[in-house]
């Protein structure tokens, strides 16, 4: 275990926040202890080669899930990141389906984002003035395009676009609830990806979902509804394809940025100093 040192070479070019089946995929690791003006990550970030790249991976909920999703140090988690070096992050997640057409085991890279969550902190400019970040397209294009040409040549036919809808959590919706997001054309909805993305668009990273379907949100079908023992077990089914599309697309991403993000704090005045 170390410490990154201030002022060192980048530890890693890209990042990924996932949670289970994702804590041993990279390979000679070291684990880094970084502070942040926000606390600690999630735990301790491992860093090490995939795909011929350096990787930084943050359990999204601690090794042990001890973080329920409206308690995941998300700025920690980001900040640890772009403070090694990090430019481009990977988010695997779990997700529901709002639409019978995605069912269990589609991988989707969603463009739009509804954020229902409450209370979270979702931001890092809190004082010393307004900090504005578009956020109108809240996803890197070029990560996107990347990921979907790699799941697609890899024989996993993903969803190219569609809207995840974020909620509080730790629970699962009603079928009221359910059938309403649906109802606004929404087509995903998981419980983390608000406020990652945001919180990436604030420090100026590459940020790109992919959104492995586990189940038919509570509103679409009959039966008991949404359970977690099901969340587990599609998951599970599917978790080493999906680890094995990340080491796709991380061999694919440009190694120099040539999309929006790297830009979107061009000529704002911040409140403080990034890493």
């Amino acid at each position: 275990m170390s410490t990154q040192p201030s002022g060192s070479e980048p530890a890693a070019e890209i990042g990924v926040i996932g949670g289970s089946g994702f804590y041993s995929f990279l390979d000679d690791i070291e684990e880094v202890r970084v502070q942040t003006p926000y606390g600690p990550p999630s735990d301790p970030v491992a860093i090490g080669e995939l795909a011929g790249r350096r990787v930084a991976f943050v359990p999204r909920h601690g090794r042990d899930h001890r973080f329920p999703p409206h308690k995941i140090p998300y700025r920690a988690n980001l900040w640890a990141l772009r403070s090694l070096g990090v430019r481009q992050v990977l988010a695997p997640s779990a997700v529901g389906s709002l639409t019978p057409d995605l069912g269990p085991g589609t991988l989707a890279v969603p463009d739009q984002l509804a954020d229902r969550t409450a209370g979270r902190e979702q931001t890092y400019y809190e004082a010393g003035g307004a900090v504005h970040v578009s956020f109108s397209d809240p996803y890197c294009p070029a990560g996107r395009r990347t990921a979907v040409s790699a799941a697609r040549a890899s024989d996993w036919d993903a969803v190219d676009g569609g809207t995840l809808v974020v909620i509080e959590g730790p629970r699962f919706s009603t079928r009221a609830e359910s059938q309403w997001f649906a109802s606004q054309g929404w087509t995903l909805i998981g419980m983390t990806g608000h406020p990652e993305a945001v919180l990436a668009r604030e420090l100026a990273l590459c940020y790109t979902p992919l959104c492995l379907v586990t189940d038919l949100d509570a509103g679409i079908e009959e039966g008991e509804g949404v359970t977690m023992d099901e969340v587990l077990r599609v998951f599970g089914e599917n978790v080493g394809r999906l680890r094995a599309v990340v080491a796709d697309i991380v061999k694919a991403l440009p190694a120099e940025r040539d999309c929006p993000c790297p830009n979107v704090l061009d000529g704002m005045k911040l409140p403080l100093e990034l890493p």
